[in-house]
């Protein structure tokens, strides 16, 4: 197993120890292409799930403002937090699976 294969399924699997600093190292320090390219895909990935807890609890938060029925409000916020975790779960799971097609293949 190569040095390159290991370092790029290191990227996707950081997500479970140093998600955004792992994949910005390993796209700064190694110099082949191909790991570049995992490093920064690893890298968007990783920052997905961030901005989807901004963008829909934002949002869910601005409808709770506008909306003054308070159960409306709640389901609202409920509804937006369950997206966003379901939306994280997705991304995890895209990560491991990602890490483990590049160990595998030969």
């Amino acid at each position: 197993m190569s040095l390159e294969k290991v370092l790029s399924s290191l990227c996707y699997f950081s997500t479970f120890f140093a998600p955004f600093i792992f994949p910005i190292i390993v796209f700064f320090v190694v110099k082949e292409n191909v790991t570049k390219y995992h490093a920064k895909r690893a890298f968007l990935s990783h920052l997905a799930p961030f901005l989807s807890i901004l963008l829909i609890v934002g949002a869910g938060a601005i409808s709770a403002w506008l909306n003054h029925n308070i159960e409306t409000s709640g389901v609202i916020i409920v509804t937006c937090f369950l997206l966003s975790g379901i939306l994280n779960l997705i991304v995890l799971i895209w990560n491991v699976v990602q890490g483990i097609k590049i160990l595998t293949n030969e």
